[in-house]
């Protein structure tokens, strides 16, 4: 009896300990640090003093120091912070100090964590060790404060180009001279060997509304060295360093901190000036490495998930995931993007891995860049690379899309079944001949919108619409992911002629340039890009990644097409109509012959198209079908090989069809009625 009580007692003792402990762990628990309202983190410059202030509330001291240069050598000044409120420190650095480089240094208990820069430098040193003292305004290009934004009426007239800043100059015949810079976008007049528009002017000439710009600020500088940026290291940029400056690689001069931003702010200045904005790809979903980023070193562990086993849960398939959700984080993320609206001039954003972030944190996005400048796009990819700690319903993902505001998603539905699976190189789609695809190449044409005759059952990776209004959704069929699109064909398609597969390069984005949702265009499929076979090239050399701008000559037909097809899509509204509503009420799919066919019309003067009657069609059987369409006189505008809004004949009969007619094989076709044809 005595041993049976011993026990007892024991185990209420242990209870109780562990009682105490969970309590103890609770109440220092990064859910209870304090949170921070104020709008003044990072630093203050005034030619008479710094004002510094960062949070950090698990920091038993916090030590300033003051540099020459952004790389080696000894600090020239050194001194400690000043509690604050809020879980904040500050210090107030007197004089001038403008262009020196500072680090801080936090003791967390007995222990001086590593230096490292602020996570809300505004600019840094070379390879962004250290944080830069800097005046914004000497920043400036010239005229910058008269920069003006190119005109957007909807976001469905939207016509994205996603680029690599290094892919669209580096290769010897862009005719570029600063070759893998910010500056090569300001270059007016160049040329590829054979005397094609390559650059600024190739994309005012294909007609874009946007360049999407792959991560162009600062990341880790292990993947990219910026004191030798021309050998042949190269990187997307997906390892998030310092979230608020610029690449330096991508500069002239990355030792001063002032020059990156300068030409960064130049290229912005020159899209716009020729009629192009700006999209950042931002990567806020994770950091380089957990362990030594800027924000583990000032706050252990806060701006993290976790699993229940207490180890860095992994969403992002990079070793990490930040917490969006915890206030600080999602202050963060808010903060840096109002600033890169604000100082920047940036027209967009993409997310990388979106879902890994919260709805809560994406609205609030939103509304605090309405602030700024209603017409920023925000879209992302709607999923996660991994599981995640934050509950399925809370995500930004794809499925959620009705429940973020005026936030767009990737449509993996249309773009797998135009090409077939992202997964397997060899899948083949719609475009090469797979059957069954058909109501996800539809789910793709209303933008992800509940339309009454698409069969949900049937698409490829959701049972139901999730977008509220086709400006939610990208219609796209390849990015810097996985096979661009020549080598997807190349290895789904091996077996027909290379004109075949012209055809179907040209099918493919003749689909999603006719689609109701945002289009996107992967940089250089006007000239049949190739990758050489390589489908995740995030760090093959520049000979696997460059735009071939000698290909535009070698191609000119299929960049043509392209050209053309943008000048249809941005001179028909029908093709873009901004609303579910207005989708569901002029827009009506055909029973088709056959498999392997998609054909709808498009009535009523949609959207205040002067067209009154579309008939769109598309075959991706090797040959030609014979279609019925409606009653009356209706003429060929566009087929796989031409667009002419005038008219024109194909295979040898008139363009005027009634009836029926016939489709050509891997090949769209574009009907309108006679009347509205002038």
């Amino acid at each position: 009896m005595k041993k049976v009580n011993l026990i007892l007692l024991m185990f209420a003792a242990l209870m109780l300990l562990s009682n105490m402990n969970v309590s103890k762990l609770k109440d220092n628990s990064v859910n209870d640090y304090p949170v921070y309202t104020g709008n003044d983190l990072g630093i203050t410059y005034s030619p008479t003093k710094t004002f510094f202030k960062l949070w950090a509330p698990t920091a038993e001291n916090v030590r300033l120091k003051i540099y020459t240069e952004g790389k080696d050598g000894e600090p020239i000044k050194m001194d400690n912070f000043k509690k604050d409120v809020q879980g904040t420190w500050i210090y107030i650095l007197v004089g001038d100090w403008k262009n020196k480089f500072y680090t801080y240094q936090v003791q967390i208990g007995d222990k001086w964590n590593d230096e490292t820069a602020d996570i809300y430098a505004k600019a840094v040193g070379v390879n962004g060790l250290r944080a830069m003292v800097v005046d914004l305004k000497e920043t400036n290009p010239t005229d910058w404060e008269k920069d003006k934004k190119p005109t957007l009426k909807s976001y469905s007239d939207i016509i994205i180009w996603e680029a690599h800043v290094r892919d669209f100059s580096i290769n010897p015949n862009s005719g570029m001279k600063n070759k893998g810079k910010f500056l090569a976008f300001t270059e007016k007049g160049t040329k590829n060997t054979k005397g094609e528009k390559t650059g600024i002017d190739h994309l005012v000439d294909l007609g874009i509304t946007h360049v999407h710009l792959l991560p162009a600020f600062d990341y880790l500088y292990l993947r990219v060295d910026e004191t030798n940026p021309n050998t042949d290291k190269y990187n997307w940029g997906y390892d998030p360093q310092n979230f608020n400056v610029p690449e330096g690689s991508y500069s002239t001069n990355p030792y001063d901190g002032r020059v990156r931003i300068n030409e960064f702010k130049q290229m912005v200045k020159s899209l716009h000036n020729n009629g192009i904005r700006v999209i950042m790809d931002v990567v806020y979903n994770h950091t380089a490495d957990a362990g030594k980023s800027n924000f583990n070193l000032l706050v252990p562990d806060y701006y993290y998930r976790h699993s229940a086993d207490g180890k860095l849960s992994n969403a992002s398939g990079c070793g990490n995931e930040t917490a969006s959700e915890k206030p600080m984080m999602r202050k963060f993320m808010v903060e840096s993007l109002v600033f890169w609206a604000k100082e920047y001039h940036i027209d967009g954003f993409r997310f990388d891995l979106m879902a890994i972030h919260d709805i809560e944190t994406m609205n609030l996005i939103r509304s605090e860049l309405d602030k700024v400048d209603k017409s920023i796009f925000l879209y992302g990819e709607g999923w996660t690379a991994g599981d995640s700690p934050l509950p399925s319903d809370q995500r930004a993902s794809k499925e959620n899309a009705s429940k973020l505001n005026r936030i767009a998603v990737f449509s993996d539905e249309m773009r797998d079944g135009i090409r077939g699976s992202w997964s397997d190189a060899k899948a083949a789609g719609f475009m090469c001949g797979k059957e069954g695809l058909e109501e996800s190449i539809k789910f793709g044409i209303v933008g992800g919108t509940f339309h009454p005759q698409i069969q949900y059952d049937k698409v490829n990776y959701t049972k139901k619409s999730y977008a509220n209004e086709p400006t939610q959704l990208i219609d796209y069929v390849s990015c810097h992911d996985n096979p661009c699109l020549w080598d997807k064909i190349n290895a789904t398609c091996a077996s027909i002629s290379f004109a075949e597969k012209e055809k179907i390069q040209k099918l493919a984005n003749a689909i999603v340039l006719t689609s109701q949702g945002v289009s996107f265009l992967h940089a250089g499929e006007e000239m049949i890009r190739t990758k050489h076979g390589v489908d995740n090239s995030y760090e093959s050399p520049d000979s696997i990644n460059w735009l071939n701008w000698d290909r535009k000559s070698m191609y000119n037909d299929v960049y043509n097409y392209y050209k053309s097809m943008i000048s249809l899509r941005k001179g028909h509204p029908a093709f873009h109509m901004p609303t579910q509503v207005m989708i569901s009420k002029n827009l009506k799919f055909f029973e088709m012959p056959k498999p392997l066919m998609v054909g709808y019309q498009i009535s009523n003067h949609a959207n205040g198209d002067k067209w009154k009657n579309i008939i769109v069609f598309f075959n991706s059987n090797a040959e030609q079908q014979e279609v019925a369409i409606p009653d009356g006189e209706w003429k060929i505008v566009a087929n796989g090989e031409v667009i002419n809004e005038k008219g024109l004949s194909q295979a040898g009969f008139e363009s005027v069809q009634k009836g029926k007619t016939n489709v050509p094989g891997r090949s769209m076709l574009i009907l309108v009625d006679k009347a509205s044809v002038k």
